[in-house]
């Protein structure tokens, strides 16, 4: 069963977006005074537990979702320089987005500002709501009610007809108890089970390569705005996806750019939410746009995923436009010269306008998926390195010889090989990368990057390895000290 759905609107700059993180417990939507930042849906699982006056009764979930400002452009505080222009041209996208997940909520949460009272905006968004049908299913919070003293202005809603205010405080949690406790008990006993675990991928690359284009084709709906204006994402945002009996989790992310040409402080934290977009993602969709020349903004993405360990499907964006001068090995070998390291990762040519190229899309990634996830029995991981090494060993110009004292795979996504050996420096970074293209040969690791870590007996802690610690071997040697071996190395 789906979960429940639980919309926040509200008029700019009332704590919509506070609200949220404060409930969710986490800051995924961005909050910042400039209106407009909040423009797309940005969803969350609201987990709740029971009243204290409940017993013995598990957490609720259901699905909560922030909305952009209605009104952002005509509204009260909206700003007439350029941002303002930009907001003017996206102001009927943001609230479409707004009357879709009201219709699609089973709860909508209506935020005011107890501070400002009943703004002509706020009466129209009422009006607009009942008009649309969505009144009965309304619950109105009267933000910014820090303490007791102000519980008195949250009651002047009372008139917008939606029946008594919930007096709340985004920024202190103030009444947070007594709407949680009205919102478990909204969801009822359907929601007693969190939704199935999906494939999480997220789409990176840089402005305008399409990102928005592309979770629209794959979900099949305006899910996020998409505009030529540069920097339309701020969030990331999830959508959930269910293609060809695979349950998915997208998350579209803000475009990045030199650091020196962001903005203000929205766009620093819109490139942080797309790096921590990029960390809880299983598989990364790198979007790159064929019209354009690989830029040094995409190099250096395409270092953070390999600093990452994370799985990639490279994917060329727009390629019809140029195929009638540019052959696609041309481009392979092109994109081979220009993103060093990441020769590894699957390509696939795709038109997220024209929707072309997704099935073979979604398979790279469920299969990169799946090799993350593998594990290869210790036996036959030491066969295949003492095979390597006897096809060609590291040694050095005295003769000394590498030997391998023990291999295994400790930890799956990303598949962390650990060889303990007799000398780590022998293990130079050209044969780490020899070794690691065999590995890739003889392992169902083809296509994704692979952790290896390479030391001398009793020199690190195999044991906080196999419990998933992805730190480098030097933070690991750190918890060790008497017995830490700078020769032990990491790629």
């Amino acid at each position: 069963m789906s979960m429940l759905r639980i919309a926040i609107v509200g008029r700019p700059n009332v704590g919509k977006s506070s609200l949220f993180n404060r409930l969710i417990g986490k800051r995924i939507s961005i909050v910042d005074p400039t209106p407009g930042v909040t423009r797309d849906r940005i969803s969350g699982v609201l987990e709740l537990s029971a009243p204290s006056e409940v017993e013995d009764t598990e957490p609720r979930f259901a699905e909560l979702t922030d909305t952009g400002g209605y009104g952002v452009y005509v509204g009260e505080g909206a700003r007439f320089d350029d941002a303002g222009a930009d907001l003017a041209l996206l102001t009927e996208s943001i609230e479409a987005q707004i009357r879709f997940a009201t219709r699609e909520a089973d709860l909508v949460l209506f935020v005011l500002d107890a501070h400002s009272g009943v703004t002509a905006l706020d009466q129209t968004i009422a009006s607009i709501m009942r008009k649309e049908g969505t009144g009965e299913k309304v619950v109105v919070v009267a933000n910014k009610v820090d303490d007791e003293s102000w519980e008195s202005h949250a009651f002047e809603f009372s008139a917008l007809g939606f029946g008594d205010p919930m007096p709340f405080s985004a920024k202190s949690g103030f009444g947070r108890a007594a709407l949680s406790a009205r919102l478990w008990r909204f969801i009822g006993e359907d929601g007693a089970e969190p939704r199935e675990e999906r494939l999480k991928f997220a789409i990176v690359g840089e402005r305008n390569a399409g990102k928005s284009t592309l979770i629209n084709a794959l979900s099949g709906q305006p899910r996020v705005i998409v505009s030529e204006i540069a920097g339309t994402t701020r969030d990331s945002v999830d959508v959930e996806l269910d293609i060809k009996g695979h349950r998915l989790l997208a998350i579209d992310t803000a475009g990045v750019r030199k650091r020196k040409s962001w903005s203000d402080d929205v766009e620093y934290f819109s490139n942080l939410r797309a790096r921590d977009a990029m960390l809880r993602a299983d598989v990364s969709i790198f979007l790159i746009d064929a019209t354009q020349k690989i830029s040094q903004v995409e190099k250096k993405l395409s270092l953070e995923l390999q600093k990452q360990f994370k799985p990639t499907v490279i994917a060329v964006n727009k390629f019809d436009l140029v195929e009638d001068t540019l052959q696609p090995q041309q481009y392979v070998d092109y994109l081979t010269q220009e993103l060093r390291g990441i020769d590894y990762a699957p390509l696939v040519f795709i038109s997220a306008k024209e929707s072309s190229g997704l099935d073979e899309l979604i398979k790279l990634v469920v299969n990169l998926k799946r090799q993350a996830d593998h594990r290869e029995s210790t036996g036959k991981m030491n066969r295949i390195i003492e095979q390597i090494i006897s096809e060609r060993g590291p040694s050095s110009k005295l003769g000394t010889r590498a030997k391998i004292l023990y291999a295994a795979q400790v930890a799956t996504a990303p598949p962390t090989v650990v060889l303990v050996v007799n000398k780590p420096a022998l293990f130079t970074p050209g044969y780490r990368r020899y070794l690691m293209n065999r590995l890739r040969e003889r392992l169902p690791f083809s296509e994704i990057p692979i952790r290896l870590v390479i030391t001398e007996r009793s020199r690190v802690s195999l044991s906080a390895l196999k419990g998933g610690d992805h730190r480098s071997t030097d933070e690991l040697l750190e918890d060790d000290p008497p017995s830490a071996d700078p020769s032990a190395s990491e790629h």
